[in-house]
């Protein structure tokens, strides 16, 4: 590994002034569970690392006028600890319980994770799910855009040399939107996802119809992406267990896996469409447990 010089950032304003100092010769730390790996093996060593650790505005995690406010640092394993997490969106509990190790977890960021690009990413498929918007800062402002704009390809992203993610926010209309999380691996932890899927919907009680659908789905296609013609299938239709078996297969059609060593391509669109129907049923019979101890 080359030498490079090291910097800490105090807070997201500070670390945009660095970036915009740096440019693209400057990395941002945050974990390190990807960094330090790439620092070891790549050519390219960055002249500047800036670390991030004592930026604590960006761990923050709170309710705002615009909904579940996180900040890009918090860590997996603070996002499982959120009374906040577990009580508006605890499909992002499920999502950060499936990555890694504990040691992963207690160093691994939300912000990070989205950063890496890397299609098989476990907290993408969730916030897709939920409509999630994100923050990007540079020294000049900020600017928001939803999550599905920010990827662009497997490691790309729309992020600006002089850019840092800030902020992933749940919007206030999603709070409390029944959602679930599934992945599948070669093993039961520690596992890269083969396949990982990710629905919201809310329900119609009175039709017993679904309602704004989402389904996201992992490790399928180039990026994190949503199954929209299975969306569009389920919105305002009756809640069964046959629409939820044929939503997932039509999700499985639009998903565009790869064969490689871990699977093939046609494995992965047949965990699509079970992981599909099994996330849809899940959520539905929580949402349902909900609305009877309701008496609604």
């Amino acid at each position: 590994m080359r030498a490079f010089d090291f910097v800490a950032a105090t807070s997201a304003q500070h670390a945009a002034a660095l970036l915009a100092e740096h440019g693209s010769s400057a990395r941002l730390l945050a974990g390190g569970t990807d960094l330090l790996v790439e620092l070891k093996e790549a050519a390219a060593v960055p002249r500047v690392v800036i670390d991030l650790s004592r930026a604590r505005d960006l761990k923050r995690i709170a309710l705002t006028a615009a909904g579940l406010s996180i900040g890009a640092l918090a860590t997996h394993a603070e996002i499982m600890a959120s009374p906040l997490v577990r009580a508006h969106a605890p499909v992002l509990v499920d999502a950060a319980h499936s990555i890694g190790a504990a040691q992963t977890r207690n160093l691994g960021t939300l912000g990070g994770n989205l950063v890496s690009g890397v299609p098989s990413m476990d907290g993408g498929p969730a916030l897709f799910a939920l409509d999630a918007e994100l923050v990007l800062l540079n020294a000049s402002g900020r600017r928001e855009m939803p999550i599905s704009d920010f990827f662009l390809g497997p490691r790309r992203t729309v992020l600006q040399a002089d850019e840092l993610l800030a902020e992933i926010v749940i919007p206030k209309a999603n709070l409390g939107k029944p959602a679930c999380f599934r992945k599948f691996g070669l093993r039961k932890g520690q596992a890269l996802a083969l396949v990982n899927v990710a629905v919201s919907a809310w329900f119609d009680w009175d039709a017993h119809a679904f309602s704004a659908p989402r389904i996201a789905l992992g490790a399928v296609a180039p990026t994190v992406v949503r199954a929209r013609k299975a969306e569009a299938y389920l919105e305002r239709r009756a809640v069964t267990l046959d629409a939820m078996a044929e939503a997932g297969r039509i999700a499985a059609d639009e998903a565009r896996p790869i064969d490689d060593f871990r699977a093939s391509a046609g494995y992965r669109r047949d965990l699509v469409a079970v992981l599909t129907r099994r996330a849809l049923f899940s959520a539905h019979a929580a949402a349902l447990r909900v609305h009877e101890a309701a008496g609604t």
